[in-house]
Order: C-alpha cells, then sequence, then structure tokens
C-alpha cells in the first residue's frame, strides 16, 4: 500500500491532483477506503499512470476522461481500472485489448486503430517526465509479488525508506550493510536517491 505521497510519485501525479481527483464525482478513488488515511494499491497506481498519460500538456480534460470511463463501464467493462488499456486517438480516448480499439468518448463502442502505449515505461507528464514504473531509479524495484509492491532495494525485501531513513540519521552509505548486509553503499545511494524523489513530491505540495 501507498500513501499518497509515495502514489505521487509512482503515478506521476501530484499530490494536489490526487486529493482533487478523490473529489465527488471522482475521477479515481483509491479502491481501499479507511477512515483517516488514504492508501492506493499497486493498481491504483497503475491506473493512476494511466490518467496521467491521458492528462498530458492538458491534451485531454478531466471531464473527458471522466465520460470515458463512464462508457468504459457501460460497455460491461467493471473490472478495475488498471485491467484496461486506455490511450489517445486523436481528440478521443481508446479502450485497447485483444479484440481491437475501442472508441469511448466520441462515438463510444466504434471500432478504431489506435497505438498502444506502456505506461509501465518511461513519459512525459504534466509534472515532467514521469519514471519508470518497476524501476523508477537504477537499484530501487516495484514488483508487487515484494512487499506488495513498496519501492524496495534492488534483490532484496528492503524498503528503500528503511536505508534512506538511516542515511538521513548521517549513517554514510559504505556503512549501511552494517544494519542490512544486503546492501552496499552503491544500493544506499539509488534508494537515498529515490527518497529525495518522492521529498519533491511532498514539498510540491507543502508550497502549493
Amino acid at each position: 500500500m501507498y500513501g499518497t505521497v509515495l502514489a505521487a510519485a509512482l503515478s506521476g501525479a501530484s499530490v494536489g491532483q490526487l486529493r482533487y481527483w478523490r473529489r465527488q464525482p471522482p475521477v479515481f478513488a483509491p479502491e481501499y477506503h479507511m477512515p483517516h488515511k488514504v492508501l492506493y494499491s499497486y493498481r491504483d497506481v497503475v491506473a493512476l499512470r494511466s490518467i496521467v498519460y491521458l492528462r498530458e500538456n492538458d491534451v485531454t480534460s478531466l471531464q473527458s476522461i471522466r465520460k470515458s470511463i463512464k462508457n468504459l463501464r457501460a460497455l460491461g467493462k467493471i473490472e478495475h481500472l488498471s485491467t484496461y488499456k486506455l490511450v489517445r486517438s486523436g481528440d478521443t480516448i481508446v479502450l485497447v485489448d485483444e479484440d481491437g480499439a475501442v472508441d469511448l468518448l466520441r462515438q463510444p463502442g466504434n471500432a478504431m486503430l489506435a497505438d498502444l502505449v506502456d505506461i509501465f515505461g518511461e513519459f512525459d507528464g504534466r509534472m515532467g517526465r514521469v519514471l519508470p514504473f518497476q524501476r523508477p531509479v537504477p537499484g530501487v524495484v516495484v514488483d508487487p509479488e515484494v512487499l506488495s509492491g513498496f519501492p524496495v532495494v534492488e534483490g532484496t525485501r528492503i524498503g528503500y525508506d528503511q536505508v534512506a531513513g538511516l542515511m538521513a540519521d548521517d549513517v554514510p552509505a559504505e556503512e549501511i550493510s552494517r544494519f542490512f548486509p544486503s546492501v552496499d553503499a552503491e544500493a544506499a545511494l539509488a534508494a537515498q536517491r529515490f527518497a529525495d524523489y518522492v521529498r519533491r513530491f511532498d514539498v510540491q505540495d507543502q508550497a502549493g
């Protein structure tokens, strides 16, 4: 599970955008609801990356995305949004699956041609370059089979934040292995780089 700041960092949205997208009627709300805390799942972040891609450079309005998701559901596609591949094609939004491509916005249900986009890879978003999802920085990985997708030091089950927390307490990268024998100095610096990247989203939210 991801807190809002980490979900923002991994999806390429801002914390403010995620907050706005949760409002009624929501563009996208986390699948798990807690009374006083917002947590996103791995699947939620995959879906958020789709929305960030669609919103790139304000090409697609939130109203259009809401309408496309509504039409997707009307077509009987009721699984989690991460299940579906939504892409832009000209001035519309298209669902791409093994059966082809279907318009969701201009002429809902009509067959179309569309190029598939890999939202797990790197792409441009409104907040800048969106990092690859499953390996946001070299040395840090996001794997749903490891800690439910929480970012860890590559080759371990050690959360990046545990390592970065020690370094924030002035433990040198070369000495992290005293605490985590499987984490060498290079891996520790990778965890610190990712922590610095995530922190930018928290700072942006506070500045806003």
